[in-house]
């Protein structure tokens, strides 16, 4: 991945290397991009080895999100180094007066034949007094010389080094955009998914139209079921606590907490990079896709009897209603601008926020109750 070496020549350059494995976190775009160069090439090997759709859907999704820590970390990687820049210009035009008058000294004192400077109009005592002043003045000079030259020299180095990582970031997106497009036809080739029923389109139908809440829709799922397989999945119970997020993103409203508008859902929001992929924290069945009520497009996964999974807000669902979907399988694609045609917004007009803005909100329902997804999913890391 050469996005992501630029990237770490990037950060080293403004003081923020990379830290100890041990340190990663979220924070750490160096370590995000050691992750995600190894994520890629771990991908590449898988696509490489696939045998199969499954293998490459598989691959394929691996690559994607690879991308993605890649190209956010990139993206922070270059705002901080805007940021130091800025800061560099700020403290060279603040002492813009005393660098003209140092160069002045300098160039004076360069041009003054050595013998002169060497002699003193009051005689040996005015010289021995000048001479003495001259040794503790000529140490700061060039200190002073040397602490310019330093960071003439970070501003060029800044400048270079975030040139090459924006071209390095062009070629992220467009090898993140050719992922997606292999990746949404490597799941339409897909066709070896076990199936545990058939969907009932007339009944899906007719239950949308008469649902006025997810509460009630939740409640019918089983009404669209023909030929239901009832042989069990191997559930989520023993992973309540440790699921994965299905989505790279930060948690931006929990359970409970009221929207600018004042309204509460049960579910958590999170906050998403555009045409981020949804994946599956477990294997499920895939229950429903499709527009539903006021929530968007929605996935409903059952990973196991009485225990559903709601994901609405994405713009493209992947898969087929009765389909069981393995862990980590892509579930559907975020929406917003594509990343392939959005160009590079300047990383000194980015704010910390302006990557971020899509959302999905997750609903976990267990016998048909609510229940706060904080308890099922791994949330901390984003608070």
């Amino acid at each position: 991945m050469r996005f992501s070496a630029a990237l770490l020549a990037l950060l080293l350059a403004v003081g923020l290397g990379a830290t100890p494995p041990s340190a990663q976190t979220q924070n750490d775009p160096a370590a995000e991009a050691e992750a995600a160069a190894q994520l890629l090439q771990d991908a590449t090997r898988a696509l490489d080895a696939a045998k199969d759709a499954r293998d490459r859907v598989k691959a394929l999704t691996q690559t994607v999100q690879a991308y993605e820590v890649g190209l956010q970390a990139m993206r922070v990687g270059l705002r901080r180094a805007a940021i130091r820049q800025q800061a560099l210009e700020r403290e060279l035009a603040a002492s813009e007066t005393e660098i003209a008058q140092l160069l002045g000294v300098l160039q004076s004192m360069s041009r003054t034949p050595t013998p002169v400077t060497l002699l003193h109009p009051t005689g040996p005592l005015g010289t021995a007094r000048s001479g003495m002043i001259l040794a503790d003045v000529t140490p700061a000079l060039h200190e002073k010389v040397r602490a310019l030259r330093v960071k003439l020299d970070d501003l060029a180095v800044l400048h270079a080094l975030q040139q090459s990582a924006a071209d390095r970031l062009q070629d992220g997106l467009r090898g993140a955009q050719a992922a997606r497009t292999a990746l949404s036809q490597a799941i339409a080739d897909r066709t070896d998914l076990p199936r545990r029923f058939t969907e009932d389109p007339v009944k899906t139908a007719l239950l949308i139209a008469s649902t006025e809440s997810l509460d009630g829709f939740a409640s019918g799922l089983s009404q669209i079921a023909v030929d239901e397989d009832a042989a069990p999945l191997p559930g989520i119970e023993a992973s309540k606590g440790t699921l994965p997020l299905p989505v790279q993103g930060r948690l931006l409203r929990r359970a409970g907490e009221a929207d600018a508008a004042g309204i509460t859902r049960p579910g958590i929001l999170i906050a998403t990079p555009p045409r981020a992929v949804v994946t599956t924290p477990a294997a499920a069945t895939l229950r429903f896709r499709g527009p539903l009520l006021d929530y968007g497009t929605v996935a409903i996964l059952e990973p196991q009897s009485g225990i559903l999974l709601v994901f609405a807000g994405m713009e493209v669902v992947y898969g087929d209603i009765g389909q069981v979907l393995p862990k980590g399988s892509p579930v559907g694609l975020m929406g917003g601008i594509d990343p392939g045609d959005d160009g590079i917004v300047p990383a000194r007009l980015q704010d910390a926020g302006s990557d971020w803005t899509e959302t999905l909100y997750i609903e976990i329902r267990q016998d048909n109750t609510p229940v706060d997804p904080a308890l099922w999913f791994r949330t901390d890391k984003d608070d």
